[in-house]
């Protein structure tokens, strides 16, 4: 059984799920590198594009579910205080 780790939902609060670690740390880095540190930030088009290139091609091959984890480790960091979403349309920056 592979690694895991708990993650948190903004959008539920106290409930935790458990993921792969490894796509999870991946997506993580290739996150934070993207995520400017003051606003406006990126918006979710953008924020994909800047992520896809710096995914391993082993975890994500072709970008395969790279929507789904961009969003899973995004509410996981925002539940966490360490991302907000600002504006509308809504746009992501490091807190």
């Amino acid at each position: 059984m592979a690694d895991k780790v708990e993650v948190e939902n903004v959008l539920q609060p106290g409930k935790t799920y458990r993921v792969d670690a490894a796509k999870y740390g991946a997506m993580k880095a290739a996150m934070w590198a993207a995520l400017p540190p003051a606003a406006p930030g990126l918006d979710a088009a953008a924020l994909k594009a800047a992520i896809l290139p710096a995914l391993p091609e082993d975890l994500f091959p072709g970008g395969a579910t790279a929507g789904w984890w961009i969003k899973c480790v995004q509410l996981d960091l925002e539940a966490k205080g360490l991302v907000l979403r600002e504006g509308k349309p809504l746009r992501f920056r490091r807190a």
